[in-house]
């Protein structure tokens, strides 16, 4: 199985402001965007995930997120409604159907912590090496 890339699409809320975005790991780019990691979605309180879609190569990735960024706005808010009638939180939604397992044991909405025993929270920090 090979790696899967993310197109999706935050808003402030219900018709709000949008950001598009490109991710080969959506739970942890949401998990940045919702922390702020993102100027834009900080500046323009953007944490929603209210839309998302799989792509099997960057590149199909890459020509659908320039798509979409080209789209006029009226496309973009109907394309969500059909995903997504009600605009909710998605993040929740996929964080709710992982593993018991990596989940942590605290589920308040806003303090779920997933633990992702791959790649980037196990990487050493810069200088701290080991």
């Amino acid at each position: 199985m090979g790696k899967s890339y993310w197109i999706y699409i935050l808003a402030s809320q219900k018709n709000g402001t949008l950001y598009i975005g490109i991710t080969s790991d959506l739970i942890k780019r949401i998990w940045q965007h919702k922390e702020n990691y993102s100027k834009f979605t900080k500046k323009y309180d953007v944490h929603r995930l209210v839309y998302f879609e799989k792509h099997e190569s960057s590149e199909a990735a890459i020509r659908k997120e320039k798509l979409l960024k080209f789209w006029k706005r009226k496309w973009k808010l109907t394309l969500i409604e059909r995903f997504n009638p009600n605009w909710e939180d998605l993040y929740y939604t996929i964080i709710s159907q992982l593993d018991p397992v990596i989940k942590s044991q605290d589920d308040e909405v806003g303090s779920i912590i997933v633990l992702r025993v791959s790649s980037w929270f196990l990487k050493p920090k810069p200088g701290n090496a080991g």
